[in-house]
């Protein structure tokens, strides 16, 4: 072969890898960013979170995985550190004994409902529930958008609450909820409204647990549709 037809042919597969080259980098600029191979779930709360009287795989982070799964996502299985009757500062403390190891891909945080059913101070969930906020931010490598934040659910539509205050405990959690929705965007974190969802419980049975008083599966089923596009878009944006 001439030599001259050495250097075209050079040209031409230069040329040629060099638009394959800008075609990829053009793909990833419109965010077509692959979720990495094994992602960490990490969910934080009280007895929502771990699921007080359903079973495991009723659970709302349990469904939560198994939904995303089906979306071609590959989670492990929702690390969740909760339990019931858990207020802000007794999460805070239980964090810090299992110290959990970051980074997670997501984080979610539930808390409150039992300060506000010992009637403990607002100004003091701020501060406890900020703290836990960073909290969930370092676990997910520093990064705000790793977050979300649920809102407090209403037991007061529950029959356990019946011969409660009902119309005090739904103003009680809204003013819980304001300020974790506050301190949420102040952080620049997620935050996620399943409080309205919560009170359709006054109209359906089957969305309350045997007990009386916690959301059935069925209701963290409801949840789960809320939530759900928020942590889709969380991990395929990164």
């Amino acid at each position: 072969m001439h030599k001259t037809h050495y250097i075209f042919l050079f040209l031409a597969i230069f040329m040629n890898a060099c638009i394959k080259n800008d075609s990829s980098m053009n793909d990833n600029s419109i965010g077509n960013v692959s979720p990495p191979e094994h992602i960490r779930f990490l969910a934080l709360g009280d007895s929502y979170t771990i699921g007080q009287s359903v079973e495991e795989d009723q659970r709302w982070p349990v469904q939560l995985v198994d939904t995303l799964r089906s979306a071609g996502l590959n989670l492990e299985d929702a690390e969740i550190i909760a339990q019931t009757g858990w207020t802000t500062a007794e999460l805070m403390q239980a964090v810090a004994i299992d110290d959990p190891q970051g980074p997670y891909e997501l984080v979610s945080l539930l808390i409150g409902v039992n300060n506000q059913y010992r009637g403990l101070d607002t100004n003091e969930y701020r501060m406890e529930l900020r703290a836990l906020i960073r909290t969930a931010i370092a676990l997910s490598g520093n990064d705000s958008t790793r977050v979300m934040i649920i809102s407090i659910p209403d037991y007061g539509v529950t029959p356990f609450a019946q011969n409660m205050d009902p119309e005090k405990i739904a103003e009680e959690i809204d003013a819980f909820n304001a300020i974790k929705k506050d301190e949420s965007r102040k952080a620049g974190v997620f935050f996620t409204d399943i409080t309205a969802v919560s009170r359709m419980a006054s109209d359906d049975p089957e969305l309350i647990a045997d007990d009386k008083l916690h959301p059935s599966g069925k209701m963290y089923a409801e949840w789960v549709k809320l939530i759900y596009p928020v942590a889709h878009g969380i991990l395929m944006s990164h």
